[in-house]
């Protein structure tokens, strides 16, 4: 029929987080929450971030709970579990904890390239947001360092970086 409106590809439905900080659109086929509507994705379900660490050891569940604490001390975050891991979104992704056989691998969305003695891989130092790439093999690999760049990033993935 001409000129009828067609249906969006995904209904709009957009959820506030309850500490009023984030708009979130939940895609209504995973349930999942993105910071756009219509964002592309791998459409799977999502699952509890105790689900998503059921199978890390303690050590990796023990750096999971040090980067959401201070994570929270700047602020509202949505955690996305899925399968390979968690993923921490406010404005935009900021960080996935990606628990391995025997390591984690902590990815960090920062403004610049960064130095850190745990630090593996940062592609391309020259974007806008460089992702780096943390290969954690203890608890004490999370240093305060480490630690202060999950700051940065949740601050630069707010748009708070001053």
């Amino acid at each position: 029929m001409r000129g009828a409106s067609r249906p969006t590809r995904f209904p709009v439905r957009v959820a506030v987080a309850q500490n009023g900080g984030m708009a979130r659109w939940i895609c209504p086929r995973c349930d999942r929450e993105f910071g756009r509507v219509g964002q592309g994705h791998s459409c799977v379900p999502g699952s509890s971030v105790e689900e998503s660490l059921a199978p890390a050891t303690p050590w990796m569940r023990d750096c999971y709970a040090m980067i959401i604490e201070e994570v929270r001390q700047h602020g509202p975050v949505h955690e996305d579990a899925v399968r390979v891991g968690v993923f921490l979104k406010t404005d935009r992704k900021l960080a996935e904890f990606r628990p391995r056989a025997r390591t984690v691998q902590l990815i960090l969305y920062l403004p610049g390239r960064v130095e850190h003695p745990k630090l593996t891989s940062a592609p391309d130092p020259s974007a806008a947001r460089v992702v780096h790439y943390f290969t954690l093999r203890s608890a004490d690999d999370l240093d305060d360092e480490l630690l202060a760049l999950v700051g940065v990033a949740y601050d630069f993935a707010t748009g708070d970086s001053g």
